[in-house]
This record gives structure tokens, sequence and C-alpha cells, in this order.
């Protein structure tokens, strides 16, 4: 890969990278640090990367980082014993639509939350996905029948509340 097909690789999956990190990392500093850390592998890595499968790449590079991130984030936590809690205000639930999906999302396994988001909010194919995390399309589609049940019965529990 040279340096002009890098910089349209950047230029056509960047956004879509930072969507994907954005969403799952519900932070947008760190989303961008992510971001950033990939497209330097990328760089570094570029002569075994084929340019015909840099989006599978990046996607999985980035899923694989979110994943180290939250790990080493966790860890921090418990050695430090800080355990930081939300405001009142952060922990009130809204029940706009928006805010709820995000929540109940948000709550997923790793892996459901990661296809849920490539599936429906970057909107890729079950091949595109399986190729991301390694799964088949069979698994893929799998996790996302378990994910979106799991979202369902949050729904309905919460309008069972309301």
């Amino acid at each position: 890969m040279k340096r002009q097909e890098f910089n349209i690789t950047v230029e056509n999956h960047s956004n879509s990278l930072y969507r994907f990190a954005a969403h799952f990392l519900k932070n947008q500093e760190e989303a961008q640090d992510i971001v950033q850390d990939v497209f330097e592998k990328l760089w570094i890595n570029r002569e075994k990367v084929e340019t015909e499968k840099v989006k599978s790449w990046l996607f999985t590079c980035a899923h694989n980082a979110m994943l180290n991130f939250i790990k080493k984030k966790a860890r921090m936590v418990r050695l430090t014993d800080e355990v930081h809690f939300e405001s009142s205000e952060n922990s009130k639930f809204s029940f706009e639509s928006t805010q709820v999906i995000n929540h109940i999302v948000g709550i997923l396994p790793p892996v459901q939350k990661t296809i849920i988001l490539l599936r429906d909010l970057e909107g890729y194919s079950y091949e595109e996905i399986g190729d991301v995390m390694s799964l088949s399309p069979s698994q893929v589609k799998v996790y996302l029948f378990r994910a979106r049940l799991k979202i369902k019965k949050q729904l309905k529990g919460r309008n069972e509340l309301a």
C-alpha cells in the first residue's frame, strides 16, 4: 500500500470507524484515540495488508483495540480501588427512544454489541461482519438474533414498568 492508497483509505473509512468506536466506547476522545491507533497500525503494516481487505482489517483491528482498552481500563479501576459512579442525573433513565436503545445496546456482551453496531449502524453484510470478527456468516446471524432478542426483552420489561 502506497501513501496515496493509505490516504484514500483514511478518507473512505475514518468516519465509519469513528462512529463504530464512539458507539461502542461511549466516549468521543477514547474513540478518536482508537481510530488514530488503528490507522497508525495500518501504516506500520501497510505492506502486509491487502488493499481489497483493508476495510475488514481496520474494523477487526478497531474491535480488538477496543476490547483491549476496556480490559485495561477495568484492571486500572481494580488496581486503584476507585469506583466511579454516574451522577444521579445521568443514572436516571430517560425515556427518549434513542437513549433507551443506546443504554440497552450498551449492556450487551461485547461480541453482540459489536455485531449490532456493525449491522444496524454501519450497514455491513453478514459476510463483512464475519471477516471483521473471524466468524462465519451463520454465527453472525445467531449472535445478531440473540442480541436483538435481548434488546426486545429489555424493551418489553421497560414497557411493563412504565
